[in-house]
C-alpha cells in the first residue's frame, strides 16, 4: 500500500510517503514528504529522512512496500576523486591482435589514471560486427594474467571484449569471468562490460573501470543503508534509481553502482510528471515530449520526458569527471541559476544574476531571511510573487527597476536553455520543480502551458518512490533475406522477457522506446536494433542485498564512518599544456624537422575535425594513440615537402570501413602497415621515405602519424585531398587518373588477411571492390595505396595541409583561453579565405542510408533577437541579411556538400558547394560537428572555406569532387573565395 522514496542531492535529502491507492487523488497519494540538508554520512540522512516521513504519516515501518533510494554518493566519489573510495582496477582485454594502440586507461585524467589503473592484459578473443569470433578466447592467456592480478593484490576487475553486447551466448565475457573468479576467489569482484554499456569499446570499457573501482565502496554504503532499514524495522524490498529512470534490486546496484550516478535529475523528471498527472499514457496519445525545469539552489537542470514517459538520452557519450563513457543519461543541461543565485547592479548599471550563489545559505544570507546579499528568492518575494518566504520587509526598499531588470535576466536565462532542449520548435509543456523554481516567471517565449505541480519541491523523492522496472535489448542484426518485423518482434518479447525478469508486474509491462539505425558502409544490411520495456514494480519482487551478494568479508570493510584520512591524491593534477601560456608555445623544430608534442597533436586534432566538413570519422581514437605513442617515448616528425628530393616515396595511410566498427574494433597498430608491406613486395621497392593521407579531414588526417611513429619515418606536411570526401576515388590522384594514382592498393584486416588490388577498369570498381573485401574483413580494414613521389605529391596535393590543421586548432585554442568562442569564426577565415554563412540553431535533421552511405539535411534557422549574444549574428558576411522566417539548409553525404537559403515567396539561394568546404561548429565550444552528432536545438555557426584551385579550377576536380559527382546536376558550383596557400609551421619556426 504504502511506498517511500528517497533522493540524496548535494546540498538536500528529500524523502516522501505516497499512498498508491490514492494516486488519482488531487494529492497523488502524497502523505507526507521531507527535506534536510545532506549529512556526510549518507545512510544516517536517509534514515532521519525516513524516520521523518513515518512518524508524519502514522504509518508504521511493517505496511512499507518498498524504498527507493537515489544518490550521488557513488558519481561524487569518482567526481572528488576521494582516494579513500576509489580501489585498483585491473582490466581483461578479450581483443586477439586489435586494440592494442589504444590500451585501458589511454584518455583517463592523469589524477584518476594514477588511483585507478593496476594492471592490464590483452587476451586473445572478441567478436567481429557480423558475430564470427576474431579469435576463440584463450584460457590459458587468461589464468596467467590471473596470476599477475593475485600478486599485485588487485580485488576489482573488468573483463572488456570487442562487440561483447552481440555475444547472445555468453561464450567470452561470461565465461573469461567464471575462470576469473575460479582462480582468484569469491573475494574479488568482476564486472563484465557487456553488463555495463553498449556498443563502443573504450566507452564501454571506461565506465566498467569506473564501476569496479567504486564496488567496495557501494557494497559498503548498501551494507548501511540495509542497516538503517533494520533499525527502522523496514523489512520491505530496497532498490535503487537507475540514469535512465527505473528502479534496480539493491543486488543489482550493488555489482552495477554506476548504473545510479546520474538518477537525481532523471527522478525529478519522472516525479514532476507524476505530480502534474502527465503519465505516459497520457503524453504518448498526444505524441508530446514535455520540458521539466528543475530549479535548485544554486543550478537549473532541463531535460525532456519523451511521449514514452522516460527521459530523453543523452548524446553517445558522455563525459564522466573528464572519462569518456557511454551508459546510459538521461539528456540533461544545467546553467548556473537558483534560488539563491546573487543578483548585483542597480537601476543605473547593469543587472546580472549569477552564476555565484549562496547555495543551502540561503536561509542565512539572502536578505528576506535577514542576511545582506541581494538573491534571486529576494527578487521574487519582492515582486510580489511569491508568498510566506521570509520577512517581505526586508525588500522593499529595492528599486522597482533593479528588480523588473532581474526578472528579465532570469526570463531569458530560462527560455535559452528552455530552448536548447526543446525537440520541435512548436510551444511546449513546462513542468516546473525544485525548491527554487519559484523564481521562474509565469509566461516563458515558447511555453504553451507552465505547470508546478503540488509537492514540486520533493519532486525528485517522488520520482524515485515511483519509478518503474525496465529491460533493454540492444543488438546489431543482419536483415539480408530476413524481415525486419519479424526481427523486431523477436528482439521486443526478449526485451519484455527481461522486464519481467527485473521484477516487473508482467500485466502491466509494455514497449516504450524502438530504435533503428542502419550501420554505415558495410553491404550486408546491418541495423542496430535498441528495444525498451517497461512496467510497474510487482508486489511481490524481492529486492533484498542477500549476504552472498557482496563480498563475504563485507562486514570487515566496515561502515562510512570508518573511513579516514585525505580525501585527494597529493600531487596528482591534470596539466594540460595547450592552456598554458599557448601564446608563447613554439613548435619544436630541429634542422627544419617538426617534432610533435602533445600540444601539437591536439591542435593538429581540432584542425582536422574543421577541414572534415562534417565527415571523415572522428580524430578522437586517432588522437589518443598518437598521444600515447610520445608517452611512450616514440617520435612523430613532420618534413616539408621543399626539404624533400623530388624522387622520395611516401605511402599512403589510411582506414576503411564503418564508424560503428572503429569505435568497437580499435586499432591494433599492424593493419595499415602490413597493407604497406604486402604493397611494397608486390612493387618490388624495399624502402619508402614516409607517409601521407590521403584525406586530411577527419580521423584520417591522424593515421598517417601512427604510421610513421611505428615504423621510423616522418611524415610529409601534405594530404592528397585536402579535406575529406566518402569515396576512395575522390583523392586528386583519382581526379586526375594518375598512373599509380589509385591502384596497385593493399588492405589487410590485422589477422593476417590481405588483399593486393593490382588494377582496376574504373576508379570507381576501386572503392566498390574494397568495400565489399572490408565487409568479409569485418567492416574494417587498414588501406595502402601506392606510394607516390615527393614530387606528384605537390603536384596532386595540398602542400602544407598538417601545417594549416596545425593553425586551425591553435586559433580555436587561442579564443577558448580567453572565452571568446564567438571569435573563433573569424580566427579560421583570417588562415583561409571564405565566409561565415550563418549563425543561429539547429531545427531539423534528416538522414536515411543508402547504399551504404549517410544521405540526409540539416536546416539551422536564424537566432532571434533576445536569442543572441554580443551580438552574435554581425559574425555573417555582412553582405548578407536574414529574416526571421529564412533557412539554412545543407545536405550532405557523410560530408556537408552544400548549402542554400530558403525564404518565404523566394527561390532558393546557393551560397557554397562542394568541392569548397562547408563546416558547422558548435557554438559554445567552436568544436566541428560531424554530421552524426547534428541535433535539434543546437547553436551552430556555419562557416565556409576555399578548396584547392586543384578542385575547384579543373574539370577533373569539378567531375570527381563538385556537385556532379554526387548527382546534383541542378546545382553549379561558384568558388566562395580564393584560395590561400597555407604557411608551412616549420619555416616560421625554424630557428
Amino acid at each position: 500500500m504504502y511506498r517511500i522514496g528517497v533522493d540524496v542531492g548535494g546540498t538536500n535529502t528529500d524523502s516522501v510517503l505516497i499512498d498508491i491507492t490514492k494516486l488519482t487523488e488531487s494529492s497523488r497519494g502524497v502523505l507526507a514528504f521531507h527535506k534536510s540538508p545532506t549529512t556526510p554520512n549518507v545512510s544516517h540522512g536517509i534514515e532521519a529522512a525516513v524516520r521523518s516521513v513515518l512518524e508524519a504519516s502514522g504509518v508504521a515501518a511493517d505496511r512499507i512496500s518498498c524504498l527507493s533510494i537515489g544518490t550521488t554518493a557513488f558519481i561524487n566519489a569518482v567526481l572528488e576523486a576521494d582516494v579513500r573510495r576509489l580501489d585498483k582496477v585491473a582490466v581483461i582485454r578479450l581483443c586477439g591482435p586489435y586494440t592494442r594502440q589504444c590500451p585501458p586507461f589511454i584518455d583517463f585524467p592523469q589524477r584518476l589514471r594514477t588511483l585507478m589503473e593496476g594492471y592490464v592484459a590483452f587476451i586473445d578473443g572478441g567478436f567481429e560486427i557480423d558475430g564470427r569470433e576474431i579469435a576463440p578466447l584463450n584460457e590459458r592467456q587468461l589464468v596467467d594474467a590471473c596470476k599477475v592480478i593475485q600478486e599485485r593484490g588487485i580485488k576489482n576487475i573488468v573483463i572488456s571484449g570487442i562487440f561483447s553486447p552481440l555475444d547472445s551466448s555468453g561464450t567470452q565475457e561470461p565465461r573469461a569471468k567464471d575462470i576469473v573468479q575460479h582462480e582468484l576467489g569469491p573475494s574479488v569482484n568482476v564486472v563484465c562490460s557487456r553488463d555495463v554499456g553498449q556498443l563502443g569499446l573504450l566507452e564501454r570499457e571506461n565506465a566498467s573501470i569506473l564501476n569496479a573501482s567504486i564496488l567496495v565502496f557501494a557494497q559498503r554504503t548498501i551494507r548501511g543503508f540495509q542497516d538503517a532499514m533494520h533499525r527502522l524495522g523496514l523489512r520491505c524490498p530496497l532498490f535503487l534509481t537507475q540514469n535512465d529512470g527505473t528502479l534496480t534490486s539493491a543486488t543489482s546496484a550493488a555489482r552495477l553502482p554506476i548504473r545510479t550516478f546520474a538518477s537525481g535529475p532523471t527522478n525529478s523528471m519522472r516525479g514532476a510528471a507524476f505530480l502534474a498527472g502527465l503519465d505516459e499514457n497520457k503524453t504518448q496519445s498526444e505524441g508530446k515530449s514535455v520540458v521539466v525545469v528543475d530549479v535548485g539552489g544554486t543550478t537549473t537542470d532541463v531535460g525532456v520526458l519523451l511521449p514514452s514517459g522516460f527521459p530523453r538520452q543523452a548524446a553517445a557519450f558522455i563525459e564522466v569527471a573528464g572519462v569518456r563513457t557511454n551508459f546510459s543519461m538521461a539528456d540533461v543541461q544545467s546553467i548556473a541559476l537558483g534560488g539563491g543565485s546573487r543578483v548585483r547592479g542597480d537601476s543605473e548599471a547593469k543587472v546580472t544574476v549569477g552564476p555565484d550563489s549562496v547555495g543551502h545559505n540561503i536561509t542565512r544570507d539572502a536578505l528576506v531571511f535577514g542576511g545582506e546579499i541581494l538573491t534571486t528568492t529576494d527578487i521574487v518575494v519582492a515582486s510580489g510573487q511569491a508568498d510566506n518566504i521570509g520577512d517581505t520587509a526586508r525588500v522593499n526598499h529595492l528599486d522597482p527597476n533593479t528588480i523588473a531588470r532581474a526578472q528579465v535576466v532570469i526570463k531569458k536565462q530560462l527560455e535559452r536553455i528552455i530552448d536548447r532542449m526543446k525537440t520541435s520548435p512548436e510551444d511546449i509543456t513546462l513542468l516546473l520543480v525544485g525548491g527554487g523554481s519559484i523564481i521562474a516567471p509565469a509566461e516563458l517565449t515558447g511555453v504553451r502551458e507552465s505547470i508546478r505541480p503540488p509537492f514540486f519541491s520533493v519532486a525528485n523523492a517522488v520520482g524515485a518512490a515511483m519509478a518503474k522496472v525496465a529491460g533493454e535489448v540492444d543488438t546489431i542484426e543482419f536483415l539480408q533475406n530476413r524481415s525486419l518485423d519479424s526481427v523486431m518482434e523477436d528482439i521486443k518479447q526478449l526485451a519484455i522477457d527481461k522486464c519481467i525478469r527485473s521484477g516487473a508486474n508482467p500485466s502491466t509491462v509494455r514497449i516504450v522506446e524502438i530504435v533503428n539505425l542502419p550501420v554505415q558502409y558495410v553491404t550486408n544490411q546491418a541495423t542496430r536494433i535498441i528495444v525498451k520495456a517497461a512496467g510497474e514494480l510487482a508486489p511481490d519482487a524481492n529486492a533484498f542485498l542477500e549476504g552472498d551478494s557482496v563480498a563475504d568479508d563485507a562486514s570487515s570493510i566496515g561502515s562510512d564512518d570508518d573511513v579516514e584520512g585525505e580525501k585527494h591524491a597529493s600531487g596528482q593534477e591534470d596539466a594540460n599544456e595547450s592552456l598554458n601560456q599557448i601564446e608563447n608555445y613554439v613548435p619544436d623544430i630541429r634542422d627544419r624537422q617538426w617534432h610533435l608534442s602533445e600540444t601539437d597533436l591536439e591542435w593538429i586534432a581540432e584542425g582536422c575535425g574543421v577541414l572534415g566538413t562534417g565527415g571523415g570519422g572522428s580524430p578522437y581514437p586517432p588522437f589518443l594513440v598518437a598521444r600515447q605513442m610520445l608517452r611512450n617515448g616514440k617520435q612523430i616528425i613532420v618534413i616539408d615537402p621543399d626539404d624533400v628530393p623530388e624522387e622520395a616515396t611516401f605511402v599512403r595511410c589510411t582506414f576503411m570501413g564503418s564508424p560503428s566498427v572503429s569505435n568497437e574494433r580499435l586499432q591494433g597498430g599492424n593493419e595499415i602497415p602490413t597493407s604497406i608491406q604486402a604493397l611494397l613486395k608486390y612493387q618490388g621497392l624495399s624502402d619508402f621515405t614516409g607517409t601521407i593521407s590521403d584525406e586530411i579531414g577527419g580521423g584520417n588526417g591522424i593515421q598517417p602519424m601512427i604510421v610513421a611513429a611505428e615504423m621510423g619515418k616522418p611524415v610529409l606536411d601534405a594530404d592528397l585531398m585536402g579535406r575529406a570526401y566518402p569515396n576512395m576515388y575522390q583523392s586528386l590522384p583519382g581526379a586526375f587518373d594518375i598512373p599509380n594514382g589509385l591502384t596497385p592498393c593493399a588492405i589487410s584486416d590485422g589477422v593476417g588477411n590481405t588483399i593486393i588490388m593490382p588494377s582496376a577498369s574504373n576508379s570507381h570498381s576501386v572503392e566498390h571492390i574494397l568495400r565489399t573485401v572490408t565487409t568479409e574483413m569485418g567492416s574494417r580494414s587498414g588501406v595502402s595505396m601506392a606510394p607516390l613521389s615527393r614530387v606528384t605529391c605537390q603536384k596532386y596535393g595540398i602542400a602544407r595541409s598538417v601545417s594549416q590543421a596545425w593553425r586551425i586548432g591553435r586559433a580555436i585554442a587561442l579564443c577558448r583561453k580567453h572565452n571568446d568562442m564567438k571569435g573563433i569564426p573569424s580566427a579560421i577565415l583570417e588562415l583561409q579565405n571564405g565566409a561565415c554563412l550563418f549563425v543561429g540553431k539547429i531545427m531539423d535533421v534528416r538522414r536515411e542510408v543508402r547504399k551504404g552511405f549517410t544521405w540526409g539535411s540539416v536546416t539551422i534557422a536564424p537566432l532571434r533577437e533576445d536569442e543572441e549574444e554580443d551580438n552574435s549574428a554581425s559574425l555573417q558576411d555582412p553582405s548578407v541579411s536574414y529574416g526571421p522566417e529564412d533557412r539554412l539548409i545543407i545536405p550532405f553525404q557523410n560530408e556537408n556538400l552544400y548549402a542554400y537559403v530558403e525564404s518565404p515567396g523566394a527561390a532558393r539561394k546557393i551560397l557554397v558547394t562542394v568541392p569548397d568546404l562547408i563546416t558547422v561548429l558548435d557554438s559554445q565550444s567552436g568544436t566541428a560537428l560531424g554530421t552524426p552528432e547534428y541535433r535539434y536545438g543546437l547553436r551552430v555557426t556555419v562557416i565556409a572555406l576555399a578548396g584547392d584551385p586543384k578542385w575547384t579550377k579543373t574539370p577533373q576536380g569539378l567531375a570527381c569532387g563538385g556537385p556532379a559527382a554526387f548527382g546534383l546536376d541542378d546545382v553549379t558550383f561558384t568558388s566562395i573565395a580564393e584560395y590561400k596557400e597555407s604557411d608551412s609551421v616549420i619555416q616560421q619556426y625554424s630557428v
